[in-house]
């Protein structure tokens, strides 16, 4: 189906972002990049490449060098004012995504960056749809399920990660009454679930990574729990997702998470990763508060690749709600696949490429 949209889009040439823009040229749509300085040339040389790829015009590709945390973005007065005049379609992208991030960098790019976004976002009288690219981790340190239709919480944060994307998130759900806004919560993004390909060894690939440095010795013992779960989505069915809300008016006013309906635990996810690494499942497993104590240590950390900033997703008691999610992707065959049937190719991308550029 054409998308005959013009699409603002922050956060390219970053991973999800450049996925995004390949996702949505193929069917017709024109883009309006805004793209860091020191990212340009790498901007463009993409764009090349999906002209290619896609078959779209180079024309439908418009790089604007900027940055959401100045005034006006740190467009041109010719850049700012056709991006007033062309705009119909708004993706926000842009952010820190670094669990270490320090507050003052997480509140100047995360938060005061999305007020410059949405002050864009109330000038584009062509607007037909804005959507913000937030987290489940929004959520902090609440525990138990956490439905779409949540955000206001006093139970705190992890890090300053999550506490700036959720204060992020209410100004963009502010904006709700005055624009047609659609949130996207993604849970922990990995790699394409055909290809493998990933632009970054975070998340699970801190525990693939942790079994690959001893496969046989290291899946003997299991440093999961059976009472948490990791909420583990690939990067392809979050871009699915993105692309067919991209102009459905369904979901205009909505939040949804973009997260596995039915994740494993830990404790699963160390045996299953075992079995595709190790040919077997591990023998004993180690008590919760041994291991978090250890994980704790700073000497682990250097031992195992393990970072301490990340321990506390492995002991997190979160469970998110998509019931919306589900409502306005299922009928559009889009659903998260099940990790069972990806964790392959996952594992074959890093044997293939131990470091990335």
């Amino acid at each position: 189906m054409a998308l005959d949209e013009t699409i603002f889009l922050t956060g390219f040439p970053g991973f999800i972002a450049g996925r995004l823009v390949e996702r949505l040229a193929r069917e017709g749509a024109r883009f309006l990049l805004l793209v860091q300085p020191a990212f340009a040339e790498r901007a463009r040389n993409d764009i090349a490449r999906l002209g290619e790829e896609t078959g779209a015009p180079l024309e439908n590709f418009r790089v604007l060098e900027g940055d959401i945390t100045r005034e006006d973005l740190g467009l041109s007065k010719a850049d700012l004012e056709a991006t007033k005049s062309e705009t119909t379609v708004l993706f926000h992208l842009a952010a820190v995504y670094d669990l270490a991030v320090a507050r003052e960098v997480g509140m100047r790019v995360n938060v005061e960056g999305t007020r410059n976004v949405n002050r864009l976002a109330r000038a584009l009288p062509r607007l037909k749809r804005y959507h913000y690219v937030s987290t489940c981790y929004v959520a902090g340190r609440r525990t138990g399920l956490i439905l779409e239709t949540e955000l206001r919480h006093d139970a705190g944060f992890r890090n300053f990660y999550e506490e700036t994307k959720y204060l992020a998130e209410l100004e963009v759900e502010a904006l709700k009454a005055d624009l047609p806004v659609t949130i996207h919560r993604p849970s922990v993004v990995c790699g394409d679930s055909r290809t493998g390909e990933t632009a970054k060894y975070d998340g699970i690939y801190y525990l693939v990574n942790y079994l690959r440095m001893w496969p046989g010795a290291l899946s003997l013992a299991n440093i999961g729990n059976a009472d948490v779960r990791l909420n583990v989505v690939p990067v392809d069915f979050v871009v699915e997702a993105l692309a067919a809300l991209a102009s459905d008016d369904a979901s205009a006013g909505e939040t949804v998470q973009l997260a596995d309906p039915d994740p494993l635990t830990t404790e699963e996810l160390f045996d299953l990763i075992s079995r595709n690494l190790a040919g077997r499942e591990s023998l004993v497993t180690i008590p919760a508060p041994v291991v978090r104590t250890t994980l704790n240590l700073p000497l682990n950390e250097k031992v195992t690749g393990l970072p301490r900033v990340g321990v506390p997703y492995f002991f997190l008691k979160q469970t998110y709600d998509t019931a919306r999610a589900t409502a306005l992707l299922a009928p559009r065959g889009i659903r998260c696949p099940r990790f069972h049937d990806y964790v392959p190719a996952l594992l074959d991308f890093v044997e293939r490429n131990p470091r990335l550029q």
